[in-house]
């Protein structure tokens, strides 16, 4: 489900998809109870999650990654909203290199 294609609002709706999916955009009265539409290891959602996820959400994992590379995590200088984001994001960070460390381990 992590085809990026379909997750395009525009060709969602085109295709008529937007129910299947529990688009966010719908009014809830139109939204139906649906399975799963994306997932990953222990979460699921059942809306599409292009509707939740916010300008600012990918500003903060986008400059979270360009910290995280230039080693340059400088928490004095953050606002709280910042380092409660980064906080989240870096134990996701570590805990998707874990998982990726015990994956390689297992097929070597």
């Amino acid at each position: 489900m992590s085809n990026q294609a379909g997750w395009k609002c525009d060709t969602c709706r085109r295709s008529g998809l937007e129910k299947k999916r529990g688009c966010g955009w719908l009014p809830s009265g139109e939204r139906k109870q649906a399975a799963p539409v994306w997932a990953r290891k222990y979460i699921a959602l059942e809306t599409c999650p292009k509707s939740t996820v916010t300008a600012e959400s990918q500003s903060l994992v986008e400059e979270f990654l360009v910290r995280r590379r230039l080693r340059g995590l400088d928490w004095e200088g953050l606002s709280a909203r910042q380092v409660e984001a980064f906080v989240i994001l870096e134990k996701a960070f570590a805990a998707e290199m874990e998982d990726g460390q015990h994956n390689t381990r297992q097929t070597l």
